[in-house]
């Protein structure tokens, strides 16, 4: 756990890290003290290209050439010096005081035929989850302006399905689809693998992101599942991209596997050019009848590394604490924002699974100065760039 070198710069950041030796944070150079103590950082929206990457203004270079090593590197820094370095990062991107509020509702519930070990809904194990087919149109919308009233500015639709099927049931997520997007929210789905054609259709209901989790490292995965292909995963990933939505992509800790999985996971996302604009970091629920209930705790800090070290590597990502969140005390909270991580699932469940409530979120970010994005961050900073 040693500070990186000279020759760890070079290697890192091509010739350039001679002069950034004392200054790097992790890929980003520090600002001038205007630019980090205003929390967005001076010249962070245009871009041009420049070396390995994009450049966004006077901030670091967007870096896709990651290697396993570099990530480890950094994930193995001093814990002070690596959440210094994250939260710098951090703050050339980002608005440092605020948080992106989403809700996740389950509009098909049970019944899928994969076998993930930490799923709840597969048909593969006994865990008393209730199946039930997509949801109506009408509570559907009523669920997501109780969402948007709380303060939510992204609506996520989950349906569990190995793969949505062109037909009454697709048609009718296109409609719920149309609906939340008409009520001004962002919309994210999860339905599992989608052809090119549905990834299509999706975009033109107004579909902005869609989430479909790596998991874990390709070399760990096949111990979590065996009915889909990591690289099915990523041919999905790519439909998406391809037709003009949004990713959301991220991955579980807490299934068994080694931190080197967990720096190998960061690594298949901080490859994807462009990054994935939302990376949503889950720590394990432990569901009573899945073969990964017994699974041993995540180490709290070792949570707050993953989560600095990917904000890091993905500068520009929302960074977003997901499924877990009832285990973390308030304290790995602020841990975890301090590290980079901006962006919630909020209310009382998500999916099947218990989740802190919005009381909860609220006195949370009351007693840490921190406060909700009002519209959705990419509105606020198109306003903010107008003000400027």
């Amino acid at each position: 756990m040693n500070r990186l070198s000279r020759a760890d710069m070079m290697k890192m950041f091509g010739s350039r890290g001679d002069q950034m030796e004392h200054n790097v944070v992790g890929g980003c150079e520090l600002q001038n003290r205007e630019g980090v103590g205003n929390g967005m950082g001076s010249g962070c929206r245009g871009s041009s290209a420049e070396g390995r990457g994009e450049r966004i203004g006077s901030g670091a270079p967007i870096r896709y050439s990651w290697t396993r090593e570099d990530l480890r590197a950094i994930y193995d820094l001093p814990l002070p010096e690596l959440l210094f370095r994250a939260q710098t990062v951090h703050r050339q991107y980002h608005d440092p005081l605020k948080v992106q509020r989403s809700t996740l509702l389950s509009v098909k519930t049970g019944g899928c035929p994969e076998n993930c070990g930490y799923c709840p809904q597969s048909a593969h194990h006994k865990t008393g989850v209730d199946r039930h087919p997509v949801l109506p149109l009408e509570f559907v919308l009523e669920k997501a302006n109780e969402a948007k009233e709380a303060g939510s500015t992204r609506f996520c639709m989950g349906a569990a399905w190995r793969e949505v099927k062109d037909g009454p049931d697709f048609d009718k997520i296109l409609e719920l689809v149309r609906g939340v997007h008409g009520m001004g929210l962002e919309v994210c789905c999860t339905l599992g693998m989608l052809s090119e054609s549905q990834a299509h259709r999706l975009k033109e209901a107004g579909c902005h992101a869609y989430n479909h989790n790596l998991d874990t490292s390709p070399e760990y995965y096949g111990e979590v599942i065996s009915t889909r292909t990591y690289d099915d995963r990523l041919r999905t990933l790519q439909r998406v991209r391809d037709a003009g939505i949004t990713v959301c992509c991220g991955g579980i800790v807490g299934m068994g596997e080694t931190i080197d999985d967990r720096i190998g996971l960061l690594l298949e996302l901080a490859k994807q050019n462009p990054h994935p604009e939302s990376v949503p970091l889950n720590v394990l629920v432990k569901v009573e009848g899945t073969p990964l209930a017994g699974s041993d705790t995540v180490d709290p800090i070792e949570f707050v590394r993953l989560v600095a070290t990917a904000r890091i590597a993905m500068p520009r990502s929302m960074v977003r604490l997901s499924a877990g969140r009832l285990s973390m005390s308030d304290e790995l909270h602020a841990l975890c924002f301090f590290a980079g991580a901006n962006s919630l699932f909020a209310g009382d469940k998500l999916l099947t699974t218990a989740n802190p409530g919005e009381d909860h979120d609220v006195t949370l970010m009351q007693r840490l100065g921190l406060s909700f994005f009002e519209a959705s961050p990419r509105e606020e900073w198109s306003m903010a760039a107008a003000v400027g």
